[in-house]
C-alpha cells in the first residue's frame, strides 16, 4: 500500500502559490480516497494529483490499491474518490458496468498517447520476415517463441482484471491462432523478467505491452524489438472500433488516453477538485522517464515521492497555474 505523508498546509508557499491562502483553502476539512491498480508505476501519476489536491487544502488518505475493476465501483458507491488511470477505450466496460456518466465525473485528458501491442525481437523479425501476428498461424514460426516445448508460442500477456487480457483473448481466438499461441497470464512483473532473460540469451521472444512503461525503455522498439501488426481489428465488448492508425497500419489497439476519473457527486460538491482533474496533463515521456527509474532500482516510497517533487520543481509555474485555476473554481 503506497503511503505518503500529507504536506503541512502551512508550507504553501513551498511551491510559490501565491493567490491562494490557508484561511482560503477551498478543500479544508475533506477527505479523499485515492484509488490505484496494483501496478505500482501507476503510483507516480497518482501522487502528483495527491499533492495538488493537498496544495488545495485537502486532507489525502493512503492510496488504496484494488484491482481497476473493483476501482471503478469503489468510487462509484463513493467509498473512493479518484482515480487517476482510467484507460479510454480500453477500460470503456468496466466504466460503463460501474455507471458510466451518470456515475463518475470525467473531463479532461490527463494523458495523450498511451499505445500497447505485440513485439518480438528485431533479429527473429527480420530473419523470419515476421511483421503480422497472424503469420503465427504457422506452427513452424510459432514454435520460434515455444518456451516449454509444447508447440506452442508463448505469449508474454496481460494479467486478469487490466482488460487488455480480454482484447488480447478475443483476439487469439478471431487470428486462429488458438492451436499455436498460448497467452500466458498472470503476475506480468514476473513473467516480463523472464522474457527479457530470454532476450539476453539470444533466444526469440513474442509479448504485449504498453506504455507509458519502462519495458519499452529497456526493450526499444526499432532497436531491440518490432510491433507487431494485425489481419483486421477485434476489439471485444460494446465498442467495436476500428483499430486501424491514420497511416494503415493496424497494431490491434487504438491509442488510448487516460483520465481522472472521480465520484460524480463527490466532485459536484468539490469544484476546485473537479477543475484540477480536468486541466491536469502529465506528458507520456515524463511516465515513462520515471517508470524507468522505478526499474532501474528507485522505486521505494520515498523515490517515488521525492521524484513526483522533483517533476512539480521542474514545472513550477504548470503546476501552481494548477492550482490557482482550481481555486478560482471554487469562489
Amino acid at each position: 500500500m503506497m503511503k505518503h505523508s500529507i504536506l503541512a498546509l502551512a508550507a504553501l508557499s513551498t511551491f510559490g502559490v501565491s493567490s491562494v491562502y490557508a484561511a482560503d483553502l477551498p478543500g479544508k476539512g475533506v477527505t479523499v480516497t485515492p484509488i490505484q491498480s496494483t501496478i505500482s508505476e501507476e503510483a507516480f501519476q497518482t501522487i502528483l494529483v495527491d499533492k495538488a489536491l493537498e496544495k488545495l487544502g485537502y486532507t489525502v488518505q493512503p492510496i488504496r490499491e484494488v484491482d481497476y475493476n473493483v476501482g471503478y465501483t469503489t468510487i462509484a458507491e463513493g467509498d473512493g474518490t479518484f482515480m487517476a488511470a482510467n484507460w479510454a477505450p480500453l477500460h470503456d466496460d468496466m466504466y460503463n458496468a460501474a455507471g458510466g456518466s451518470k456515475t463518475f465525473y470525467r473531463q479532461g485528458t490527463y494523458v495523450n498517447g498511451a499505445a500497447q501491442g505485440y513485439l518480438i525481437d528485431k533479429k527473429t523479425a527480420q530473419q523470419y520476415h515476421i511483421t503480422n501476428i497472424e503469420q503465427l498461424k504457422d506452427p513452424k514460426i510459432a514454435k520460434l517463441f515455444d518456451t516449454n516445448n509444447d508447440g506452442k508460442a508463448d505469449l508474454t500477456g496481460c494479467a486478469p482484471g487490466w482488460g487488455c487480457e480480454t482484447v488480447i483473448n478475443a483476439q487469439v481466438k478471431a487470428y486462429g491462432l488458438s492451436d499455436t499461441v498460448q497467452h500466458n497470464q498472470g503476475n506480468y512483473s514476473a513473467m516480463i523478467a523472464d522474457t527479457m532473460t530470454r532476450y539476453k540469451e539470444g533466444k526469440p521472444i513474442l509479448y504485449y505491452t504498453w506504455t507509458p512503461y519502462w519495458v519499452s525503455n529497456v526493450l526499444v522498439p526499432g532497436k531491440d524489438t518490432v510491433w507487431l501488426q494485425v489481419p483486421f481489428s477485434v476489439v471485444p465488448g460494446d465498442d467495436k472500433g476500428d483499430t486501424k492508425l491514420p497511416n494503415g497500419r493496424n497494431y490491434g489497439f487504438p491509442v488510448n488516453t487516460m483520465h481522472i476519473v472521480a465520484n460524480l457527486k463527490w466532485a459536484q460538491a468539490n469544484p476546485a477538485a473537479a477543475k484540477l482533474f480536468a486541466i491536469m496533463k502529465l506528458p507520456l515521456a515524463d511516465i515513462n522517464a520515471q517508470n524507468n527509474a522505478m526499474h532501474a532500482g528507485q522505486s521505494s516510497e520515498a523515490d517515488i515521492d521525492a521524484q513526483t517533487n522533483g517533476w512539480i520543481k521542474a514545472h513550477q509555474a504548470t503546476f501552481d497555474g494548477w492550482i490557482n485555476e482550481a481555486a478560482a473554481a471554487a469562489k
